[in-house]
Parts: structure tokens; sequence; C-alpha cells
């Protein structure tokens, strides 16, 4: 074969196998070469120490916090007020709310004034006679920051703590600063919702159970929806929280109440902490707070699982303490996005004496109407008593649209 000829065969097959392995080429768009990139992660306002550090030099500051009043680090991390002090701030007092400063108080036990041996600085408790900040003890400060987490259930008393902490600012004319965290349970708004004559501690305002609003926007919602008593409206910033989105999942590090030990406690007390409302226990006493809930005085027949409240951390009384209660376990359930009345039905529909069942001024004080009791008492299903709140949350999801800061 002449040259020329070898040639251009040679040249067509190196052609052809090019032209091969270019078809087996993915396509640079194709799905499989598809990156999907994490989203980022969430950061905390309390972590914007470049933002909000300016907005403190100079002045006297009083802040009301907890143990999840938390800057968060490479490692660990470090207390809020720890930060502010080493960084030249000038605290003058800490405000502790329910549980206290270091968060070891039960739920509904009285918060001592006192002293932070940790800082030397003076603790006024929030959560007893005292739950709203006095002129007396306002008056050496600027400015109050307010730093809690919270998760998004309305008998969950935070809420209640920065209402009156706003309303105490605004007659005395002190700014207050909101430092954002995450609502884990932000990403839905269901439960009944309270009637103005049953408001109190448990819920203050006209909003459903769960409401869906991280702190900064419900402190947003107080100001302008006049909440505050007599309609005044507090002098507040709120630092923002970056890369957070009503949809995002956030585990919270640190547990934000004795009580409520993970994430599936957090998912579940919406509608597991009405059982705090009637004779059953919901886990306290054990190591499985709001995951699991039974009594001794409802049907053994009917149960597979029991277990016997103790005393421990955060519950130094349970209900049932020492007695088999029988019941169910639900540690193993998923991210929940609706209050569900399933499993109060369950416990009542299961106990014979249905006057031991409820609580009746407790249950109304958390439901924050009497019409869930006679709703459960008359045999309603759980998707009829729901049915009755659409009204009530189509009306508030139109009000708090005006206040939502973040998707």
């Amino acid at each position: 074969m002449p040259i020329l000829s070898r040639f251009k065969s040679t040249v067509l097959l190196l052609f052809l196998m090019f032209s091969a392995c270019k078809g087996q080429q993915k396509e640079p768009n194709s799905t499989s070469e598809t990156k999907i990139e994490a989203p980022a992660p969430i950061k905390v306002a309390a972590n914007k120490t470049e933002v909000y550090l300016p907005l403190l030099k100079g002045k006297t500051v009083g802040v009301v916090a907890n143990p999840t009043s938390v800057i968060f680090k490479e490692k660990g991390y470090t207390h809020l007020v720890d930060t502010l002090l080493s960084s030249g701030i000038d605290v003058k007092k800490v405000f502790a709310p329910e549980h206290g400063f270091r968060g070891t108080a039960d739920a509904g036990e009285h918060v001592k004034d006192g002293m932070d041996t940790q800082t030397g600085l003076p603790i006024i408790s929030l959560y007893g006679k005292n739950r709203k900040p006095s002129q007396e003890q306002l008056s050496e400060l600027d400015i109050i920051v307010f730093d809690i987490q919270d998760v998004g259930v309305r008998f969950y008393t935070f809420i209640a703590s920065l209402q009156l902490v706003m309303e105490a600012c605004a007659e005395n004319n002190v700014p207050i600063l909101v430092l954002d965290r995450p609502n884990p349970n932000g990403h839905y708004v269901d439960g009944p919702t309270m009637l103005k004559e049953h408001a109190g501690y448990l819920g203050m305002n006209t909003i459903p159970l769960v409401y869906g609003m991280t702190m900064g926007e419900y402190a947003q919602m107080l100001n302008g929806e006049g909440w505050l008593e007599n309609g005044i409206k507090a002098d507040l910033t709120v630092i923002k929280l970056e890369n957070y989105t009503h949809e995002s999942e956030y585990h919270l590090p640190i547990r934000p109440s004795p009580n409520l030990p993970n994430d599936t406690s957090i998912t579940l007390y919406p509608s597991l902490g009405l059982f705090e409302g009637t004779n059953v226990n919901a886990g306290r006493g054990t190591e499985f707070q709001f995951q699991r809930y039974g009594a001794s005085f409802m049907d053994s027949t009917a149960y597979d699982f029991s277990y016997v409240p103790e005393p421990n951390f955060g519950s130094k009384y349970p209900k049932e303490e020492g007695k088999t209660c029988y019941g169910n376990d639900l540690s193993n359930t998923p991210r929940m996005s609706e209050v569900t009345m399933q499993w109060i039905i369950d416990a009542y529909n299961n106990t014979s004496d249905k006057s031991k069942f409820f609580l009746t001024s407790g249950f109304t004080k958390h439901a924050g109407t009497p019409l869930l009791q006679q709703q459960i008492e008359q045999g309603m299903t759980n998707e009829e008593i729901k049915a009755t709140w659409q009204n009530d949350l189509e009306s508030f999801k139109k009000i708090r649209e005006k206040y939502l800061i973040y998707d």
C-alpha cells in the first residue's frame, strides 16, 4: 500500500476512535456530573460579634440569657456573657428566665435571685414573683441584650419572657437588642389558637400553638401588632441569622431546657407537651422526656410498652413517680410538620376512669382554649379536631407574613 494511502487510513482510524471515545464522555451538564453543594452552615446572631459589639461599646448592659446563650467556636463554644466581658463590654447584670441562668431548675420551679459564681455578676430572676424587670432593675442600664434559644411552641415560656422584657424596656426607654437563633419547629404553623380570655404566661397572645417564627421575627410582631401593654413599642434591634430559612433543619447542640434533651423531644414537644395539662406522664423522670407517654391508670392490655418514672435531672417530682406506666414509646419518630392529637386521644380512650385524665385548668392553659378538652371528651377524631383550627391558622399566617425575616 502506498505511503499516502496508509497515512489516510491511519488518520481515518484515529478519527473514528476519537469520535467513539467522545461519544462515551458525559455531557458537562449531565446529572451525573452536577455537583450539589451542601448548604452553608447557619450562623447564629451571637456569632456576629462584629455587628453588635460596636452597639454595646461604652454602654452599661443587661443580658437576658440561659445556657443556650453561646457563641460557637471551631471546637466548642463560649457563653455570650463571658465573651461580652472579655471584649470589654460593661455587663452589669444577668436576667434569668425559667430554668435559670445555668439551667438547673425544674419546669415551673421558681428561680431565685443570686450571683453567678463564674463572673460575679448579679442574677435577677424572671421566673417567680418577678417576671418583668422593674424600673429599679433597669435604672442603671443603657441597653438590654436578649439571647435565648426558643423551640417555637406557645407554652414554652421564653416568648412570654421576651414580651415582658420588651414591655419593661419600652416603659423605661431602654433599647433592646435581640440576637436571633433558629426555630427548630419554624417550618410550620399549626395547633389551636389561644383565646384572649385564657391568655397567661403559657400564652400571652392570640397565636397558634406552633407559630413558625424565630425570636427576632416574633419580637417584631409584638411591636407591630401592638401586643405590648397599652400598645407601647420597644426600641428594638434584631441581629439576623445567616444562611437560615424556615425549612432549615437545625440540630440544637445544647438542650434548650432540662427536659428537651434531643431533636426527637423537640419535634414531639408541640404534641406531647399538652400532656402537661393531664395526669399522664410524658417521659419526665426518665431519659426519654417528651418521647413517650404513659400512666398506671391506662389500660395495661392495650400496650406492650411500660416504664417507671423516677426523680432525675430536671424532674424532682415526676408524675406517676415509682409507678409502672403503660403507654407508647415514640423515640424513633422522625421530624414532624404538624401538631397531632392522636396520642392524647389514644391515652384518653385507654383510661377507664376518665375523671383521672384531665387537669382541666392546666389543660386549658396549655391548649389556650377549653374547646380542645371538650372535643376529646366528645370523641372527635384527630382529623375532625384539626379541621376546626384552620380558619384561625389562615388568619394568623396573614399577620405572620408581615414580620418574617427569613424565607
